[in-house]
């Protein structure tokens, strides 16, 4: 991982699109601190399309797609996007599986989180679960105590005996059912909205995470960078972002902003 500054300028001329996830990347110690949410009012007001791209859940994205300045949200992982259309005042919703096939994960769900509970002292579901339309998210230190790094591999390796997709993030443990993730939801968006392939996808966006549930946004798209907290996950990351802040949380998503609109300023 290389510092932010030495991102060749060349590439962030192409760049139109900034794909971000939420959690500790826009937050910091659990807060969304004003400095990141004005570095997204600024990136509307250049022209940038912002897409949040986060495993939080349906009820969050909801609100998120309504009021804050982005393009579209993707939750839970790759689950789903949503778009709000101010003008019509509709929520367009688009899942990867249909309503009868989350229903029926939902229940496939439910029997690893009473195994992960009974297996796992101190592992909860997380506060959010209520609000979840297509995965599970098993908290292990946003609401408890964190939890040994022994321990969420176990969580991960419970998902897995029973055929699920599991990512870590900062904070939970994500499972769920299905041949989908951030990356591959988010090319789907990028070309079904857009009209930008794969190819065109890697020049256009850039890509902010924090975490090993962000590899598949890592992977897929070559501008990508970690604000400073990815390096807490150095051993997980597979791949790592391509570069890094200098600050934590929100406050490295604003110097990210910082540096890409002074970059745009100057004359090559």
């Amino acid at each position: 991982m290389r510092p932010l500054k030495e991102i060749p300028q060349s590439l962030l001329k192409s760049i139109r699109f900034i794909l971000c996830d939420i959690d500790d990347t826009l937050t910091f110690e659990g807060s969304l601190p004003s400095e990141s949410f004005a570095a997204l009012h600024r990136l509307k007001e250049s022209g940038f399309f912002v897409i949040p791209v986060t495993g939080r859940p349906a009820g969050w994205c909801d609100h998120i797609a309504r009021f804050w300045p982005v393009e579209r949200v993707v939750g839970e992982n790759g689950a789903f996007y949503f778009q709000y259309q101010h003008s019509s005042r509709k929520m367009i919703r688009h899942f990867f599986n249909d309503e009868d096939q989350r229903l029926h994960d939902r229940e496939r769900l439910k029997v690893i989180a009473d195994q992960v509970l009974l297996k796992v002292p101190g592992a909860a579901l997380s506060a959010d679960q209520a609000y979840r339309e297509a995965d599970l998210a098993i908290d292990f230190c946003e609401d408890v105590p964190p939890l040994s790094a022994e321990a969420v591999e176990n969580i991960v390796e419970i998902f897995e005996s029973h055929g699920a997709k599991a990512k870590v993030s900062s904070i939970h443990v994500n499972g769920w059912f299905g041949d989908y993730d951030k990356g591959s939801m988010s090319l789907l968006l990028l070309d079904s909205i857009f009209g930008i392939n794969k190819k065109e996808a890697e020049e256009k966006i850039l890509f902010i995470g924090d975490s090993p549930n962000d590899c598949p946004m890592f992977e897929t798209f070559p501008v990508s960078v970690g604000v400073a907290n990815v390096k807490d996950f150095s051993a997980r990351l597979n791949p790592a972002p391509a570069w890094v802040t200098q600050n934590k949380g929100g406050y490295g998503f604003a110097e990210m902003v910082d540096f890409l609109l002074s970059q745009l300023d100057q004359k090559e």
